[in-house]
């Protein structure tokens, strides 16, 4: 039987606990589940690509068939490279489906790679990494939005 394997990828800067309940939940679906910090040179983020693998690392540790990679280039290239089939995404609103029907549409078509959507529980359908960061930097608590060692860093990243 073939290992059924899968992608979760994104930004994580840093990961929420939105994002996490989507890797929780394929990570009882699939036997393998990547998750992918995408590397975008042209975008400075709040942490570090280490710094991000490693949180994620820590929020991930309960699961022991996720783990956690980083990739630059096109998500379709790096499924075909390590022999995944599918991807996973969390939606939070029909905004975040137009774009992600675009995006697995094209993957594809380039690589025949399939696209999985999950509806994010309605306690995360309006959390985002973006409003994580703005909140905490002007010292907001974040603490129940972000794993506490998630929470722990972004209070000192911005000196509070």
């Amino acid at each position: 039987m073939a290992i059924r394997r899968a992608v979760a990828p994104g930004s994580f800067d840093p990961i929420t606990l939105g994002h996490l309940d989507v890797i929780e939940r394929a990570s009882k679906i699939f036997d393998e589940v990547i998750v992918a910090v995408l590397i975008n040179s042209t975008k400075a983020g709040l942490f570090s690509i280490e710094e991000r693998i490693d949180l994620i690392t820590r929020s991930v540790s309960h699961l022991k068939n996720v783990r956690v990679d980083s990739w630059s280039g096109l998500l379709a290239d790096y499924c075909e490279d390590h022999e995944i089939a599918a991807i996973v995404k969390g939606l939070r609103a029909v905004s975040d489906f137009d774009y992600e029907l675009q995006m697995s549409q094209m993957n594809l078509k380039l690589k025949g790679i399939e696209t999985f959507f999950m509806a994010t529980k309605p306690d995360y359908s309006f959390l985002s990494s973006s409003l994580v960061k703005e909140i905490s930097k002007y010292g907001g608590d974040v603490g129940s939005w972000v794993p506490s060692h998630v929470h722990l860093a972004l209070q000192s990243r911005f000196g509070k």
